[in-house]
């Protein structure tokens, strides 16, 4: 909803004059100068192909992974994926980084500046209507999904830029000093980057995820070898090629297009420091055993919602329902996987709005489209199986979308919404299967009464999954229970609450985890890219007239 209403923000807010010099010449023949492809030629035709870069060179490979469009089928993106026995370059160029960094608070500082320039200059560019349409719609050829969605992810990621811009960038390694035991002695704490780092970013989001870590880490002072989806990662090199124009030296980030096996034994090989994954739980699980916990992870997210007793504004609360389970076809690790609601709810309209809404959702404008991990068969047996719960029943979807060109190894199903009764839910064999994520337009709903607000919470505690959470409700005893009573480290509260559209001006990741990472802001950033270390300045002077004392 966040990104909707900026995006009309930023529509109406675009000024005559805030076109470049640098794409004056660009808008007049519609090419871009940093672009290697184009948007709306990109097909069976005409297929894009998609580079490797690694030691400041753009490179191909042996192996060329051909990319099926999700919409028709045809072959329209080559990827030229490194294999096993081409990894040397990578593990080299990682290998040249110290575990200091490229730069750190008493190396290089004058990088901090330099990358804060690189980031008012991208900010300015994405800015610009011809390059964010061009964005947007390179998005929704690879990941299809409605083009204010698509536009939105461009504008936030063009927000965080200008969000650090100039000295924002050297703002992050502030440092801070405690006053010693005698003088001369200080303390002072400063954030130091890992050196050679990974990240490893899924294809839902396939700029604003891996351009926020990205620069997140080269803003600490590390060096990053990017490894995004082979599905959508033109749009990623895209955006580097960009970012050079910008002012990014060019041997700053390494760009790696590999299945991942081979990506596995880079990691393995080349050790870096530490290694952002967004993704599956599954291959969370393991990166953290092969890289020995050298990892932050944002995992899984089965997302729940809870609306409170206090049953208001119906037609908004449905149509943010809506939006957090079936926008971008559900896949978004933050997208609404199970809603409680009070019994006063049940009573109320909010479901058939719910239905009605989701009856809106067409292939046709991408409001419903191809589901990219999970196939139509795998989600109409889930469904199939919910639905042998007793007393579950089927709310709105539960078919396949008909009439359409989109191959089977993806998916394609209506939006879908299953009741299923808290008291089943809580049994041990029904749990798992109904805490199950479905990375598609597919939600569980279920119901409670005053009484068996325990057993929600109970139903809460049980979830390994803590990303996101939305309670809605202004009683504001209701929210301190059930935010008190739960981990979820995004969480919107109130009448207005949310689980998705995170924009870039608050924290977005899990709790609960060590290992968990954020995005977004300055905080996130720390923590995912920088460690702590301490200096502790004592230089004298001696006390007058000391001696040697006794050993002890």
């Amino acid at each position: 909803m966040y990104r909707l209403a900026a995006y009309r923000q930023f529509k109406n807010t675009i000024s005559s004059n805030s076109i470049s010099l640098l794409f004056t010449s660009a808008r007049s023949n519609h090419t871009l100068p940093f672009a290697t492809v184009k948007a709306e030629e990109v097909s069976g035709s005409q297929p894009a192909e998609v580079h490797n870069l690694v030691q400041g060179k753009w490179t191909k490979s042996s192996n060329w992974n051909t990319i099926l469009d999700p919409l028709n089928g045809q072959p329209f993106i080559k990827v030229a994926e490194v294999n096993e026995s081409e990894l040397k370059p990578f593990v080299e160029s990682l290998s040249k980084c110290p575990k200091h960094g490229l730069h750190n608070p008493f190396k290089s500082p004058e990088r901090y500046l330099m990358l804060g320039d690189v980031s008012t200059k991208a900010a300015h560019a994405l800015g610009l209507p011809e390059v964010s349409d061009f964005f947007a719609k390179l998005i929704q050829r690879v990941s299809p999904k409605s083009y204010q969605q698509a536009y939105a992810e461009v504008f936030v990621t063009q927000k965080f830029l200008e969000n650090f811009c100039g000295d924002q960038v050297r703002f992050l390694a502030r440092s801070f000093a405690v006053p010693g035991n005698h003088l001369g002695q200080q303390s002072h704490g400063f954030r130091w980057p890992y050196g050679p780092v990974a990240v490893i970013t899924p294809f839902n989001f396939p700029l604003e995820i891996p351009l926020l870590q990205l620069m997140g880490a080269l803003y600490m002072g590390n060096k990053p070898v990017l490894k995004v989806d082979s599905k959508v990662c033109v749009v990623m090199e895209q955006m580097l090629r960009l970012l050079h124009d910008c002012g990014l030296p060019v041997d700053d980030v390494d760009f790696i297009n590999s299945d991942g096996k081979t990506m596995n034994k880079l990691l393995v090989e080349a050790k870096p420091r530490m290694t952002l994954f967004t993704g599956s739980s599954r291959v969370a699980e393991k990166l953290a055993d092969d890289l020995s916990g050298r990892v932050k992870l944002e995992d899984a997210g089965f997302d729940w919602k809870i609306l409170g007793p206090d049953v208001n504004e119906v037609d908004y609360v449905a149509w943010v329902c809506d939006q957090d389970a079936y926008a971008c076809s559900g896949q978004k690790c933050s997208a609404e996987s199970i809603l409680f609601m009070h019994e006063n709810w049940g009573k109320s309209s909010l479901i058939d709005k719910m239905a009605e809404l989701a009856a809106r959702r067409k292939l046709d404008d991408l409001t419903v489209g191809p589901v990219l991990t999970v196939t139509t068969e795998a989600m109409l047996d889930h469904a199939k199986k919910l639905l042998q719960i007793p007393g579950s029943r089927l709310l709105f979807g539960g078919e396949a979308l008909q009439n359409h060109s989109i191959p089977k190894i993806y998916g394609a199903i209506k939006p879908t919404a299953i009741f299923v009764p808290l008291e089943e839910i809580l049994k041990a064999e029904h749990f798992h299967l109904v805490t199950k994520e479905i990375f598609g337009p597919f939600q569980v709903v279920t119901e409670y009464k005053d009484n068996q607000l325990p057993l929600v919470l109970d139903a809460l505690e049980k979830m390994h999954a803590h990303l996101t959470a939305a309670v809605v409700s202004n009683d504001i005893l209701f929210l301190q229970k059930v935010i008190g009573n739960s981990v979820n480290g995004t969480t919107y509260a109130g009448l207005r609450a949310r689980t998705t559209g995170a924009p870039q001006n608050h924290w977005f990741g899990p709790a609960g985890d060590p290992r968990g990472a954020g995005i977004g802001t300055p905080e996130a950033i720390k923590l995912v890219w920088s460690c702590h270390r301490e200096v502790i300045y004592d230089v004298g002077p001696m006390p007058l007239g000391w001696k040697v004392p006794a050993s002890t």
